[in-house]
């Protein structure tokens, strides 16, 4: 196949790709389109970037145009599960996009927004569903959501759903739907564990792969640099003063690290921002819209908030902190040198993450080329800017409602979260309202005490 014409797709869907001024398959496309439009599972060994959203979507849209019906009530058709919601929201962008020019109704699902919008979109049944697992199984549970009716299901990116804890919400999800229905499953890698969870989807697959797992791009200029951990803050200002940057994803490995870094850039009046789970939705999607426009040129993110965001014209990849698993390495750098263009990947390495940087390079069998510090780098380390201080907790307002509610459970479950030093004064998390109430009437010393102790012997 040479043209998206070759492959017989609805006439709605050609004008729409036209309309894109799409004209030539990616080979994960020319690969998965065929098989997919003759109704055949498949098994599609992929990575962001490759082109296998539209590889999926366009045969599963010619498939509910050439069978049209309605959905039914509280049902879909079409299901399409994500790990994240920026990838949720991605896929069904594409989704219109492609059915443009049709009357296929879209919708989204995912925690961080209210639901009741969300059951209202329901309530009369769509066409093709993106969601992710958390949020369909609470629409599920409340009876706003069925899935006996769906004729395609889709998983995608399902190492990255392993990883973060989905796996018996997807087996969940398996008993609900139809036996027959057509899967489509991909995976950036197919270790054991995900090869596993295949089979209990899939039904005599294709299998389609494209670029290796744990493989680099080729036109990815690699480059690491030995530095203390205290000392990457004053790197990263370096590097950003020196380096002809059109937008740059930076990496760390934790939600607060993320926030640390973009509180020191804002304190040298470096405009940046950061993406992760502790953020509210609107603040990511807020975020991920600055990025794509380009108001900001600088976006710190996490690994499991970055997962599938496919950001065009992303010159640098900067690892502030180095994955511990190599594979996590090749999702990070694979976010620049999209479409043919060339991109640079800049690693910081620790002396204590040298380890992951010889797994790193084993894996990959490539070696990034050594970066030597600026010949300043020792002024630059004692001018370092102070952080701007992180802003003040006034309460719950602009946090994620799933996150407050996580916390006020956890309160009254009468623990702490892992890793808190203390009761949190900022809200229901903690031990509670419901615990604060009771403390509050607490006798405060032996008198009130003693006293309510004569008050029953009288009684």
């Amino acid at each position: 196949m040479t043209t998206f014409n070759d492959f017989g797709l609805h006439a709605d869907i050609n004008r729409a790709l036209a309309a894109k001024d799409y004209t030539v398959p990616t080979p994960i496309q020319t690969q998965a389109i065929p098989p997919l439009m003759k109704g055949r599972d498949l098994c599609g060994i992929a990575q962001t970037g490759t082109g296998k959203t539209a590889g999926f979507s366009l045969p599963s849209i010619h498939h509910l145009l050439t069978y049209p019906h309605r959905p039914t009530p509280r049902g879909c058709r079409m299901l399409v599960l994500a790990p994240t919601r920026e990838l949720a929201a991605q896929i069904a962008q594409s989704c219109r996009d492609y059915g443009r020019f049709t009357k296929l109704s879209v919708s989204t699902v995912f925690g961080g927004v209210p639901i009741n919008k969300q059951i209202r979109d329901l309530a009369q049944g769509v066409d093709i569903l993106v969601a992710t697992p958390g949020r369909l199984l609470d629409l599920i549970d409340q009876r706003a959501l069925r899935l006996d009716d769906v004729e395609i299901f889709v998983l995608d990116e399902a190492d990255q759903m392993m990883d973060m804890g989905f796996i018996h919400s997807l087996r969940r999800v398996a008993k609900l739907l139809p036996s027959r229905r057509q899967n489509l499953f991909f995976s950036a890698t197919m270790p054991k564990e995900i090869a596993h969870l295949a089979e209990q989807f899939l039904e005599d697959p294709v299998t389609v792969s494209v670029t290796p797992a744990a493989t680099t791009v080729e036109k990815i200029s690699q480059f690491s640099t030995f530095v203390e951990q205290k000392e990457k803050q004053a790197l990263l200002h370096s590097i950003v003063a020196s380096e002809d940057i059109d937008r740059a994803l930076i990496f760390t490995r934790t939600k607060h690290g993320a926030d640390r870094v973009v509180r020191h850039l804002a304190g040298a009046g470096i405009k940046a921002m950061a993406i992760h789970g502790n953020k509210s939705q609107s603040q990511r999607t807020h975020a991920l819209q600055a990025f794509r426009s380009g108001d900001i040129k600088l976006l710190v993110a996490t690994d499991i908030a970055a997962r599938g965001i496919d950001v065009s014209g992303v010159s640098h990849v900067i690892n502030f902190e180095i994955p511990n698993v190599p594979e996590q390495y090749v999702h990070r750098i694979g976010r620049t040198a999209r479409a043919g263009a060339e991109g640079k990947a800049i690693s910081f390495i620790a002396p204590d993450e040298r380890p992951y940087m010889r797994d790193i390079e084993r894996v990959t069998r490539s070696k990034s080329e050594p970066m030597p510090l600026p010949e300043n780098f020792n002024e630059l380390v004692r001018n370092l800017p102070k952080p701007v201080a992180p802003p003040r907790d006034t309460g719950s307002q602009g946090r994620d409602p799933n996150r407050q509610r996580q916390e006020a459970n956890r309160g009254r479950g009468g623990g702490k979260p892992q890793g808190e030093r203390g009761p949190r004064r900022d809200g229901p998390a903690g031990e509670g309202a419901e615990g604060q109430r009771k403390r509050r009437f607490r006798p405060r010393n032996k008198s009130v005490g003693a006293h309510k102790s004569a008050v029953k012997r009288v009684g």
